[in-house]
C-alpha cells in the first residue's frame, strides 16, 4: 500500500487513522494500491464501505473494461498497454465525491507520470478533482497504446520488405505473434471505446462529470477512436502481408518447378535418343558403324535436340527471354 496523495500533489502516510479522518473530514485524496491483500482487502470492505461484489472484482485481474454504479461509489475498469507491447496494463477505479482508489499489479507507468503531473495542475482546471485525476490516469492509460501501436507500424514495413526479398517460417510466426498482440489491443479497446461513448453521449452517466467534465471524456473517447481505427487497419495491413508472403513462397515454389520442369524436358528427348540407338538390333549394329555416324547419331542428336528446346523455351519467355 502507497501513500495517500492530496489534491494539491502531496503525500501522506497511508494509514487506517489518516484514511478515516480524511474520510469523516470529506477531504479528497488519491490511495494507489498494488494488488489488494488481506489488509487492503479489510479496508476497503470496513473503512471504505465498498460493496463485496466490487471488492471481488479488483482482486481478480482479467476483467474487460466496464463502468458500475453503487450506491456510494462508482467501480470503472480501463487498460492501457502495458511496456512490452504484449499485453495491457489493467487498472480499476472505485470512487467518490471525496476520494479515489486505484488498483493494479505490479509497476505501472502511468501512476508515476500522473503523481509527477498533478504537482503542476491546476484546481481549476475541472471542477471536481476525482475527475480531474480520473481523466489523468485514463488519458495516460489510453496514450500509451500509441508508442506501441507505433512501433508495430514499423515491424510491419519492416517486415514486408524483408518478405520481398526472402520470405522464411521465422517471418511467419512474427506475424502470428503480431496479430495475437493486436487481437489482446483490440478485446480491450472495443469494449473501452463503447464504455466511454456512452459517457458521452449521456446514455450512462459518470457521478462528478456535468458538462466541463465531458470535455475530458470526449479528449479520452476521441483517443480510442483512434486507436480503435489504428488497430482494425494494421489488422487489415497484417493480412496482407500474410497474403504477401504465401504468395511469394508460392511464386518461388513456381520458379522451382519451372526449372525442374524445363530440365526434366531437356532430359526427355536424350533419354529417347540414347535408348533407341542403345537397341541390339543387328541393323543397327552392323550399319551404324565408324567415327561420323558417332558423332552424328550419338552426339549430333542430343545436342540439336537440346538446342532447340533450350531455344523454344527462351522464345516464350520461359528463360527470361523474349516472348510471342
Amino acid at each position: 500500500m502507497q501513500g495517500i496523495v492530496t489534491s494539491d500533489g502531496a503525500t501522506a502516510p497511508a494509514t487506517v487513522a489518516s484514511i478515516t479522518s480524511r474520510l469523516a473530514d470529506k477531504a479528497f485524496f488519491w490511495l494507489d494500491l498494488d494488488g489488494v491483500d488481506s489488509e487492503a482487502h479489510d479496508l476497503l470492505l470496513s473503512v471504505f464501505k465498498i460493496h463485496h461484489l466490487a471488492v471481488d472484482d479488483v482482486q481478480n485481474f482479467g476483467q474487460r473494461p466496464k463502468l458500475e454504479d453503487f450506491e456510494n461509489f462508482t467501480y470503472m475498469v480501463v487498460h492501457g498497454a502495458s511496456a512490452d507491447g504484449a499485453s495491457t496494463e489493467e487498472v480499476h477505479f472505485i470512487f467518490a465525491d471525496h476520494f479515489v482508489v486505484t488498483v493494479h499489479r505490479g509497476p505501472c507507468g502511468a501512476m508515476d507520470s500522473v503523481r509527477a503531473r498533478i504537482e503542476h495542475r491546476k484546481a481549476s482546471e475541472a471542477e471536481s478533482p476525482q475527475i480531474a485525476l480520473i481523466y489523468l490516469v485514463i488519458d495516460q492509460l489510453v496514450d500509451s497504446f500509441f508508442p506501441m501501436l507505433d512501433r508495430l507500424d514499423n515491424q510491419i514495413d519492416d517486415l514486408e520488405d524483408a518478405i520481398l526479398v526472402r520470405p522464411t517460417d521465422a517471418q511467419l510466426g512474427t506475424l502470428f505473434a503480431m496479430k495475437r498482440s493486436l487481437i489482446t489491443v483490440r478485446k480491450v479497446i472495443t469494449p473501452q471505446r463503447d464504455m466511454f461513448a456512452s459517457i458521452t453521449s449521456g446514455v450512462t452517466e459518470l457521478p462528478g462529470v456535468s458538462d466541463d467534465g465531458q470535455r475530458y471524456m470526449r479528449d479520452i473517447y476521441d483517443h480510442l477512436i483512434r486507436i480503435s481505427d489504428l488497430v482494425d487497419g494494421y489488422r487489415d495491413l497484417l493480412s496482407g502481408v500474410m497474403d504477401t508472403h504465401l504468395s511469394t513462397v508460392s511464386n518461388r515454389l513456381n520458379v522451382v518447378m519451372k526449372q525442374l520442369t524445363i530440365i526434366a524436358t531437356v532430359f526427355l528427348p536424350l533419354s529417347f535418343l540414347t535408348g533407341f540407338f542403345g537397341q541390339n538390333f543387328s541393323f543397327l549394329v552392323g550399319h551404324i558403324t565408324g567415327r561420323w555416324p558417332f558423332y552424328t547419331f550419338g552426339v549430333g542428336l542430343e545436342v540439336v535436340s537440346a538446342a532447340g528446346l533450350l531455344y523454344l523455351f527462351r522464345k516464350r519467355g520461359w528463360l527470361g527471354g523474349p516472348t510471342n
